[in-house]
């Protein structure tokens, strides 16, 4: 059902002057083979989406938006950096072939899109200003950094059943872009479901994930447990030992006692070190007892709590597997607030899922976190805008931190604060608790040649000297799991 290069070239004369001129204001990745553009034109807001999926490789517009991942896949991510906030400077169809340029002005400079409609195929290229090619949505290494060339196009097909037509129809008042339309009705249904599909096989695949590292943490703590549960009768055993500690003596690895606390007052044999004192073997029994006397009070209830996490993700992989499984649906500001361990708990690994670690500010900035060398680079030369602000701990490793900017912004301070302390947290220096962090705008920050992900050259950049102090990094955290 992939197009031909004539209904290309038809849709590509409806795109043009509707897009035009117009401002990407956002875009999402729906699918991994989908991408959608939001469009802003004077008066309205149009959404231009790219498929590259190997049965429905095309582009036009849809009205119906498409369900969205929590977390956007790296090609998404670097469009955002990029391209978000870009002028379309224009749209054309290469003659003949299944190709359709995108041309864009971004705050970087000229950039391009390819979208190369082959079917099987497929791809959609993201290229800089020299025409080389920066990343492809199908993750084409061999083409990433190589200058851009059209392949040779497969034959063309034409669409089979509610095929689309080969010039555009005459817009009217009830339809302004007839043949988007009918593209989106053919493949509207077929498009939501894997949507859906996706987005279900993604929530199964964290939920079975997390409910194999829960089972292995109850098992861990039933361990635990059946351990401490030796260490029952120790009391009795320390409080034996100190009755008769007159009569004990180095070097005995036993003891046989009367115990006081049987009625029928029998002989015990107790277990000493012979390289122990009787009072430390003494000491060691009410330690191994106070041992028992802390799992209980602590481990069982984390092991209840635990278990019926796990009841939860074992009923929503059922509803997976009976196929009565529903995204769930979160309202930031009206859902609430977390009160228990267990819910906070739940709520930081929802938000720590995906790429980077993720704060909020005290005035309400997003604060981005590498977790190590392959995330600080992506997060610095990819998700990160020009004018976004870099901060990093002063002369040792640790994580690159990016906290979101508009342009021609400065930060606040206590974002500033916020965000140096989390340098210092996720650094060498947090041992010590102290050091100075240095923060420049993103443009100034470039790459190290020849070195490791993650080592950067820095200019312009200044110096703040923080400590770190609890209070804030906790209500960055309790913020940030709202």
């Amino acid at each position: 059902m992939a197009l031909t290069a004539t209904e290309i070239g038809s849709i590509v004369q409806e795109l043009a002057p509707a897009l035009t001129e117009g401002w990407i204001q956002k875009i999402t990745q729906p699918l991994a083979d989908v991408l959608l553009f939001e469009v802003r034109v004077p008066g309205h807001t149009r959404r231009l989406l790219y498929s590259v999926h190997d049965e429905t490789a095309r582009l036009h517009l849809i009205r119906q938006n498409l369900p969205n991942p929590p977390t956007p896949p790296s090609f998404c991510q670097l469009l955002r950096a990029r391209v978000q906030g870009a002028r379309i400077d224009g749209i054309r169809h290469i003659a003949g072939d299944r190709i359709v340029r995108v041309d864009l002005t971004s705050r970087d400079g000229p950039v391009s899109l390819i979208a190369e409609l082959f079917g099987r195929n497929a791809d959609l290229l993201f290229l800089d200003g020299e025409q080389r090619v920066l990343a492809t949505l199908r993750h084409n290494k061999e083409r990433s950094g190589q200058p851009y060339h059209a392949p040779s196009s497969a034959p063309s097909r034409s669409l089979s059943h509610g095929a689309v037509a080969p010039a555009p129809e005459p817009p009217s008042d009830a339809e302004p872009f007839p043949l988007s339309a009918k593209l989106e009705t053919l493949y509207r249904e077929r498009e939501v479901e894997l949507s859906h599909l996706a987005q279900l096989r993604a929530r199964e695949s964290v939920l079975r994930k997390t409910l194999k590292k829960h089972l292995r943490r109850m098992a861990g703590l039933r361990r635990d447990l059946e351990q401490a549960a030796k260490y029952e009768p120790y009391a009795r055993y320390g409080e034996l030992l100190k009755a008769n500690l007159g009569s004990l003596k180095k070097g005995l690895t036993t003891v046989t006692v009367v115990d006081y606390y049987d009625e029928t007052l029998p002989e015990l044999t107790i277990p000493l070190d012979p390289t122990k004192a009787p009072q430390a073997n003494m000491d060691a029994y009410f330690a191994k007892y106070r041992k028992f006397i802390s799992a209980q009070r602590e481990i069982s209830p984390r092991l209840a709590a635990i278990e019926a996490e796990v009841q939860q993700l074992q009923a929503e992989l059922d509803a997976i597997k009976h196929g009565t499984w529903q995204p769930p649906t979160f309202d930031r500001h009206s859902a609430p607030r977390s009160t228990t361990p267990t819910d906070r708990r739940r709520a930081a690994v929802e938000e720590r899922r995906g790429p980077f670690r993720r704060f909020v500010s005290s005035d309400g900035h997003h604060i981005f976190v590498g977790r190590n060398a392959r995330e600080n680079d992506e997060l610095t030369f990819g998700l990160a805008k020009s004018e976004d602000l870099w901060l990093h701990a002063q002369g040792v490793p640790g994580s690159h931190v990016v906290v979101r900017l508009e342009k021609g912004t400065d930060p606040p301070p206590e974002t500033l604060k916020d965000a140096a302390t989390l340098a210092l947290l996720y650094s060498d220096l947090k041992k010590s608790g102290k050091g100075e962090v240095i923060y420049t705008r993103r443009k100034w920050v470039r790459k190290a040649k020849g070195q490791a992900p993650g080592a950067v050259t820095v200019t312009q950049e200044k110096a703040l000297y923080v400590t770190l102090d609890k209070r804030r990094l906790d209500a960055m955290k309790e913020r940030s799991h709202l």
